[in-house]
């Protein structure tokens, strides 16, 4: 019994980080039909503007630098992705391989600003002292990093479904992304509309980097470890469906931690790996899929 309880914690843990670093590309590939391969390195940013935070405060104010990561990192990340909305993206519309080959070189051009900036070699991030040590419920060990993010994950999922469902703009994002043309002539500025989910889910991705910075050092390449895997939970989840990303993320955590308890890491992404190609032969519109008026015949 504790083996499967710290095995569900374990996939819980896992399904947290898939969850936040998948909730951007939620906004920008599932909704925009934008496939970002600089997804990746807007985690990155949000990572390293963790890291530039806490080294301008100084070690006796790693608390309050990391409360302030938290804003200024999905800011960065956010103008970032407005950015390349703006000069590159808005170009390319409707040509989904097109935005994948330039997000993927926009991305290489990231990594090698942030080696110039920072350096080759990883940094490290200093956690506050309230996330040390953990907690243990029913025998099981739960580490107070791992579920500070999995209650991040929680509120951004709770703020982001607010803004979609709430809002006169997450309305107008709604509109946008189930008939852009019928949206258009209603007078709803999608252009405009694009941007503001451009930014979100830039945004998104940098909170996701903070988050990151918990469990390990920060490199250029640290968005590499998690891109393939984003994008997986938001294909098994359903295109632009905040719920099925939810849903999907819990599986493959899940399946993930179980399949590696028992077997090795390399394993485990194979075995998830085939779960999704059967999963996506029977279901190959995901966990969730958006309902939309048709006219009787």
């Amino acid at each position: 019994m504790q083996t499967i309880l710290n095995q569900l914690f374990v996939g819980l843990s896992i399904a947290s980080i898939l969850l936040l670093v998948a909730m951007g590309l939620t906004f920008t590939f599932g909704q925009m039909n934008v496939i970002n391969m600089a997804h990746g390195e807007f985690i990155m940013a949000g990572a390293y503007t963790t890291y530039v935070v806490q080294t301008a405060l100084g070690t006796g104010a790693i608390t309050l630098a990391f409360g302030l990561a938290l804003p200024a990192a999905f800011l960065v990340a956010g103008t970032l992705g407005l950015i390349l909305e703006f000069t590159v993206i808005r170009r390319l519309y409707g040509r989904p391989l097109d935005t994948l080959l330039v997000t993927w070189g926009v991305g290489l051009m990231l990594q090698q600003l942030a080696r110039d900036l920072f350096g080759a070699q990883n940094v490290n991030v200093s956690a506050p002292s309230f996330l040390d040590g953990g907690v243990s419920v029913l025998g099981v060990s739960l580490s107070h990093s791992r579920l500070f993010i999995i209650a991040m994950v929680v509120l951004s999922v709770i703020a982001i479904a607010v803004y979609m469902q709430r809002t006169p703009a997450g309305r107008r994002m709604r509109a946008v992304m189930q008939n852009r043309p019928l949206a258009s002539v209603s007078g709803v500025r999608t252009k405009l509309v694009d941007r503001t989910t451009f930014f979100i889910g830039s945004g998104l991705a940098g909170l996701a980097g903070v988050g990151i910075t918990l469990l390990g050092p920060v490199g250029p390449t640290l968005g590499l470890a998690y891109i393939i895997d984003a994008f997986l939970v938001v294909i098994v989840g359903g295109l632009g469906q905040l719920r099925g990303a939810v849903f999907a993320a819990l599986a493959l955590g899940m399946a993930n931690s179980f399949i590696e308890y028992n077997t090795t890491a390399s394993i485990a992404k194979a075995g998830v790996f085939g779960l999704i190609v059967l999963f996506l032969q029977w279901r190959p519109q995901g966990m969730v899929v958006q309902q939309r008026r048709g006219l009787a015949t």
